[in-house]
């Protein structure tokens, strides 16, 4: 009875402010994160040497740096050229550039699996080389990419928690100040555990049936 209380008393007042800013964080992250993997997808692809040669060097620097050390560079390396970001702003930076190079792999897998012919056919029509990769191959592929974009979004929510380690105070944060201040630390992250559970669950149920949704008839099978 008293763990109850204690629950409903101050841990979900706490958890509930946090996890306002965690959807903040997570929702401008995960849509400037795929912005920015279909633009990178897309030059990895079909851009000059230089475009080329730049967008692979971004996938490989942000999916290869771990991204606890982004958000230090970003927020604590940063001052020293005299560049201060807030919290909030370090954190959307650094995730939404981190999810944006894994992106551009699933982007960039899923516009080589087009067949040629396609681009061959557009360009009989009269089609530029962007016009034929913005109308005729990327919404192929867009489809074709979704499930790996869909998983990048839900790691993207589980990794948000790492914001507070820059002192952007979400849904983590917020219990670890709790749990520090109590030392209930089993019924503080047993209810994180918790909500990150049911935001995962709700972002894989809206993913799922947007992929269901963009299924062409007749040209994809239809999952069970």
């Amino acid at each position: 009875m008293e763990e109850l209380t204690f629950i409903q008393g101050e841990v979900l007042p706490a958890l509930f402010k946090g996890l306002w800013v965690s959807l903040q964080l997570i929702v401008p992250s995960a849509s400037l994160g795929l912005v920015l993997g279909i633009v990178a997808g897309a030059l990895r692809v079909y851009g000059n040497r230089p475009a080329v040669a730049v967008a692979n060097l971004y996938a490989a620097l942000f999916r290869g740096v771990p991204l606890v050390v982004q958000l230090f560079m970003w927020y604590f390396g940063l001052p020293h050229l005299h560049v201060f970001l807030n919290p909030f702003v370090a954190s959307v930076l650094a995730f939404s550039l981190c999810s944006g190079a894994y992106h551009s792999e699933y982007i960039r897998g899923a516009l080589l699996s087009i067949k040629t012919g396609q681009a061959s056919a557009a360009k009989a029509l009269g089609f530029s080389q962007w016009q034929t990769v913005l109308f005729v191959i990327l919404p192929q592929a867009l489809r074709r990419a979704l499930p790996g974009c869909s998983n990048e979004i839900i790691y993207l929510i589980k990794y948000s928690s790492l914001a507070y380690m820059v002192t952007c105070i979400e849904l983590t944060g917020e219990a670890k100040i709790l749990a520090s201040r109590t030392f209930k630390y089993t019924e503080v992250f047993l209810v994180v555990a918790a909500f990150y559970l049911v935001l995962v669950s709700i972002a894989s149920w809206l993913l799922h049936r947007l992929e269901h949704r963009l299924i062409i008839p007749g040209f994809e099978r239809r999952g069970t």
